[in-house]
């Protein structure tokens, strides 16, 4: 893995496109150390002008504390701020347990919370900033990444990833200490015929997603990336289309009303 330490020149950028009803996002890393097969941050410029492979760099920006509570002060005085935090990275990868800078950022903006935060990711590591994210209350959501309920299709799609094991586990932890849960099935793999039950029963919010919508490209991004080919080796084809989705959807959507929850379709489900 190689690691380079950079000075950002700021961390909060505007929104827009399929976050558009966001006001920032942030990325508190450059690259990503899980290197998921179907990211589609591997076809946009940060991932293909690089001369390492996607998945084995990363760049960790510092985070000045002082100089990114005078960023967030400038911001919070403009108006409603609402953040999705990381739109092209995890936030909580690997590196995060050495160099912190997801945890400085908490810190600050439990000083003068936002109006709202998501954070996007696929690792138990979240739990360890339990408290901060206990401080933020009903103004932050963890959204979950779990496309699978099958370790086969896991390491295929994902072998740097963490097992899904730990990230159910994370979510019952979440959701006993109080803060906001959402499950992102984003973007749905194959699964057992058991998988849309156990995510209804699982999480009071749960958001679908697939290839098709989710690349911000109409699914060209992951044509590019070869992912049709794993479907194929594995004779599973016939389910890389967006139907497969769209079913996998409305059935998730009748256990949901049984159970009491949300079923969230694509865009819908990530707004703040």
């Amino acid at each position: 893995m190689e690691i380079r330490l950079k000075t950002p020149g700021r961390l909060l950028n505007p929104a827009g496109g399929f976050l558009a009803d966001y006001t920032h996002t942030l990325n508190p890393y450059a690259g990503c150390a899980f290197g998921c097969s179907y990211c589609y941050v591997r076809r946009m410029p940060v991932g293909m002008f690089r001369s390492e492979p996607w998945g084995e760099w990363v760049d960790v920006k510092r985070i000045d504390r002082e100089e990114f509570l005078r960023e967030w002060r400038r911001i919070r005085k403009r108006g409603r701020v609402t953040v999705f935090m990381g739109s092209a990275t995890d936030p909580y990868q690997p590196a995060e347990a050495r160099y912190r800078a997801t945890r400085v950022i908490l810190e600050t903006m439990a000083e003068l919370p936002p109006d709202f935060l998501l954070l996007q990711t696929r690792s138990p590591l979240v739990l360890r900033d339990e408290d901060l994210l206990r401080r933020l209350g009903s103004r932050v959501r963890v959204s979950m990444t779990i496309e699978t309920d099958l370790e086969s299709v896991r390491r295929r799609f994902t072998p740097k990833a963490p097992p899904l094991a730990a990230r159910w586990r994370a979510i019952r932890e979440l959701l006993g200490a109080g803060i906001g849960v959402q499950i992102a099935v984003s973007p749905l793999l194959p699964h057992s015929d058991s998988f849309a039950v156990d995510l209804a029963r699982a999480a009071p919010r749960i958001v679908v997603d697939d290839f098709f919508h989710g690349d911000g490209a109409g699914g060209k991004r992951t044509e590019a990336l070869g992912i049709r080919r794993l479907y194929e080796q594995a004779g599973e084809g016939d389910q890389y289309r967006p139907e497969t989705a769209r079913k996998f959807y409305d059935l998730l959507r009748r256990h949901a009303e049984k159970c009491g929850s949300i079923a969230l379709w694509s865009r819908e489900g990530f707004l703040p």
